[in-house]
């Protein structure tokens, strides 16, 4: 009996001391999926569709066939998101179940469980820091403190001005390109801290940083020669048996 009962404690525990990162934003912290009503966030904070966004509604609806509309429950979410200034408050996922003919239950799974929706407000614009391992091994620490240094935040939190939201996010699919950080739909790649610095800056000034590699490449090929693919392609047939 001890033994189990020192087992369920040691189960316990291990579970408390799961996660060590801070909490995130978005997706990924504790914040993402329990709700506790704040003035700015309950099931009487009025939303609906505006004009604009209901088109798209029926528009994304349109392309799911009878009996699978349900499926558009993710671009619907996304579509809320974006029109409540980057976050998604609880009366924005109530609309959407009653928009989709889904249980608001199945809408808060999947709410909670995408990264992508941010279940408190964000700043205007949302850092999100790759720190997975491709990224760590080029320098994705480096640009973490930079980015608390410049917007004066830690990881999870928003600048005083609302202007900058930082988070720290598992894989955004750039490895190749690795250090970089997503804002808000825009990728910034090959980063160096001075790279950080002034993308930071550019966009408190408002200007538009360039998007995409900062290093000079075009995309993911190789800084130096290609590796593969340098040679004209063979034709039909290359290397199969002249019986064949």
């Amino acid at each position: 009996m001890f033994l189990k009962s020192l087992s369920r404690v040691n189960w316990a525990s291990s579970l408390r001391g799961v996660s060590t990162t801070a909490a995130r934003a978005g997706g990924g912290g504790p914040g993402n999926f329990i709700h506790r009503d704040t003035p700015q966030n309950n099931e009487e904070t009025p939303f609906t569709f505006n004009d604009e966004n209901k088109s798209r509604v029926e528009a994304i609806m349109s392309i799911y066939p009878e009996g699978h509309k349900r499926a558009a429950v993710i671009p619907l979410l996304d579509l809320a998101q974006r029109q409540n200034n980057g976050w998604l408050p609880i009366a924005a996922m109530h609309h959407v179940a009653e928009v989709i003919g889904m249980p608001r239950m199945r809408v808060y799974e999947v709410a909670t469980f995408y990264t992508m929706f941010n279940r408190n407000p964000v700043g205007k614009y949302h850092v999100q820091v790759c720190t997975t391992t491709p990224c760590w091994l080029r320098g994705s620490d480096e640009i973490v403190a930079k980015c608390k240094e410049n917007m004066g935040v830690n990881v999870g939190g928003t600048s005083k001005d609302n202007m900058f939201t930082l988070s720290e996010v598992e894989c955004l699919g750039a490895c190749v390109n690795a250090p970089m950080v997503q804002i808000n739909d825009n990728y910034y790649e090959d980063l160096t801290e001075k790279d950080m610095d002034e993308i930071l800056n550019d966009l408190k000034q408002g200007k538009n940083p360039p998007k995409g590699p900062r290093s000079g490449r075009y995309a993911a090929e190789p800084f130096g020669k290609l590796t593969s693919l340098s040679e004209e392609p063979k034709g039909p047939g290359f290397g199969c048996r002249a019986d064949l």
